[in-house]
């Protein structure tokens, strides 16, 4: 993930203290000439003037040892960065998405449509100080990108979950999140990997509301009958297009589209095999919503599984 420019990085401190009336008048030159040309700065030095003033409104305290003011900077300024998040839209064949992440993290992937930021769930969050800067979301977007055009499985970003609701739907999130490429999972099974095997419809409406599709996979979460049901909010078609994508394939029913989870290769809790849906062994699961259905072979192995030695799918592939 890229870091801010060099150049920003070096007049942070500056930029701060000036901003507070702590500067010199040739620090204040430096930064009256960087934030002419650097918009996030620009952004960032009028929140601390802003600050500044704010602190000075308190009214007048006991002037503070040296080591205390610095204390009392790198608290406020430490405090900003953790509720900063910078993002940026993009188009992608999915339509325009956003993308916005911390110093910790990847908070928000949004769908976006008309590609009106002014309609996000992120400015309409208390407690976030939202910047647009697209270098520090640029990797993030290709990647994505990369994803889409089959050219990797995987988006191994660091997760900020500041923007999930409660413990719950974190612990939610994080069950979708280990999820496989090219493989499905129902609510059902979710919620019995959470503890929570009556809370299938809560599952589904925290997943509803999954700051972070597609790299936390909800797409990859269906119905216990394989119907597709719902997808940020009512996107089912993209959340076929995305099973698409990793080779799942879903058809089109009456009312919606379903995945074949009878010609879907089966995982079982626990187990480091993958097994034909036919398998004897399926009968004998304690909790069979927990079962991972894998669209091919090869997805299952690149998930570290290896055939059933007694169903011997290697040898007895699903027709296709």
């Amino acid at each position: 993930m890229k870091g801010k420019p060099s150049q920003c990085l070096e007049i942070e401190p500056t930029l701060a203290a000036t901003a507070t009336g702590d500067g010199d008048a040739a620090a204040a030159a430096r930064v009256e000439v960087h934030v002419a040309v650097c918009a996030p700065c620009r952004a960032a030095f009028a929140r601390y003037r802003d600050l500044g003033r704010a602190v000075a409104a308190w009214g007048r305290v006991p002037e503070a040892p040296p080591d205390a003011a610095r204390a009392r900077l790198e608290s406020r300024l430490a405090d900003l960065r953790k509720r900063t998040l910078l993002y940026r839209v993009f188009p992608s064949p999915l339509g325009d998405l956003l993308i916005a992440r911390s110093e910790a993290g990847v908070s928000l992937v949004e769908y976006l449509a008309g590609g009106d930021a002014g309609r996000s769930r992120l400015l309409r969050t208390a407690g976030v100080e939202a910047i647009e800067d697209g270098a520090d979301v640029e990797v993030l977007y290709r990647e994505l990108m990369e994803y889409l055009e089959h050219k990797r499985t995987r988006l191994e970003w660091p997760l900020d979950l500041r923007l999930a609701r409660s413990d719950f739907h974190r612990r939610v999130l994080a069950a979708t999140a280990e999820i496989p490429y090219g493989a499905v999972m129902s609510y059902a099974g979710i919620a019995c990997e959470i503890g929570k095997p009556a809370a299938v419809r809560a599952v589904a409406q925290a997943l509803r509301w999954n700051p972070l599709p597609i790299v936390v996979p909800c797409h990859r979460v269906v119905g216990t009958s394989g119907a597709l049901t719902g997808y940020a909010g009512d996107r089912v078609g993209l959340k076929q297009r995305l099973l698409a994508v990793e080779g799942v394939p879903a058809v089109r029913s009456r009312d919606d589209f379903r995945i074949p989870r009878d010609a879907m290769y089966v995982r079982t809790p626990g187990s480091t095999e993958y097994c034909l849906p036919s398998c004897a062994w399926l009968e004998r699961i304690e909790h069979p919503h927990r079962v991972v259905r894998f669209a091919s072979r090869a997805s299952a192995e690149a998930a570290g599984l290896t055939p059933c030695t007694d169903c011997r799918p290697d040898l007895h592939p699903l027709a296709r």
